[in-house]
């Protein structure tokens, strides 16, 4: 007799994501530090309070931005991400969510937010706020991360950029102050990333991410950390030396240091295990601490006078 069984076809995968897997994409921690950052160059550029509505539509505006910048680097690392424990859950990398999507849901958020900055703030902050997006996204993500050890290094301009384009929302001026507070993250960024880089460093090696505890080793690492540390110590005091900050900021920010420098320390001595991921978190308040206390001297100094 006839066999009259049919065969079914295989069940078609189904892609299922929603605003969990979009939020995802944004990067939000690393977007909250940002623009706090860019909101103590806001008020820092201006004696009283900033104008509140250039305030929130400058934040909006960079957020944005800085959120669709993060989800071309989603989309642009979704193969090495894959590779690697601590970004394999990622949505683009874990095929959550798929590749026009988020490509789509990169460029609304881009644009809405540059969009945003030209109308309600001022075409100099759009300006380097896109500079900003192309080296984050694009020269650091699809080129120097792939190309140098000193890929954070380079392309460490481009994350430092927050506290220049709050004081430029308020200005409309690139001044040398503004610069500085570039500086100062730039100098950070070294040492803050090289201690994870550190405590991820087969991570790194099997994704082949020539991150530079994997082409010159754990030693070098810990000594270039100790010694970028040392950069940031000096670059946090130039706001006192050039007479942009007063005692208060010196006090606070010598206690930070000492702090910061007791973990970078800790690091270089290699006898820990748990001393560069203790670094990497304490760096993130270390920053915080720093600008915080910018914040602090410069509203104490406004009500003295």
């Amino acid at each position: 007799m006839r066999n009259t069984t049919m065969t079914l076809p295989a069940r078609l995968p189904t892609v299922m994501w929603g605003w969990k897997e979009l939020l995802g994409l944004c990067k939000l921690n690393v977007v909250a530090v940002m623009l706090i950052c860019t909101a103590v160059g806001m008020a820092l550029a201006t004696p009283g309070l900033p104008p509140l509505n250039r305030v929130f539509a400058g934040l909006v505006g960079i957020g944005l931005a800085s959120c669709g910048a993060a989800a071309f680097n989603h989309i642009l690392d979704r193969h090495l991400d894959a590779l690697m424990s601590r970004t394999s859950r990622r949505p683009v990398a874990s095929k959550r969510l798929p590749v026009a999507v988020a490509l789509g849901w990169a460029g609304l958020l881009s644009g809405a937010g540059l969009a945003l900055l030209a109308w309600q703030v001022n075409y100099l902050t759009a300006a380097l706020t896109f500079a900003s997006l192309i080296g984050y996204a694009l020269i650091y993500t699809a080129f120097l991360k792939r190309a140098t050890p000193q890929n954070i290094v380079i392309g460490g301009v481009a994350g430092a950029a927050p506290p220049l384009l709050g004081w430029v929302a308020i200005t409309g001026q690139i001044t040398p102050e503004p610069l500085l507070l570039m500086l100062i993250i730039f100098a950070w960024t070294p040492p803050h990333f090289w201690s994870l880089a550190i405590h991820k460093r087969d991570d790194y090696a099997r994704a082949g991410i020539p991150m530079l505890p994997v082409t010159h080793g754990i030693p070098f690492t810990r000594l270039q950390i100790w010694l970028y540390g040392w950069l940031t110590v000096l670059t946090t005091l130039m706001p006192v030396m050039i007479g942009m900050s007063s005692i208060l900021y010196l006090f606070a920010v010598l206690c930070l240091n000492a702090r910061f420098m007791f973990w970078n320390w800790k690091v270089w001595r290699g006898q820990d295990p748990s001393a560069p991921i203790n670094a990497f978190w304490f760096s993130i308040r270390y920053l915080l601490g720093v600008f915080g206390a910018l914040l602090l001297d410069h509203y104490a100094t406004a009500l003295a006078w």
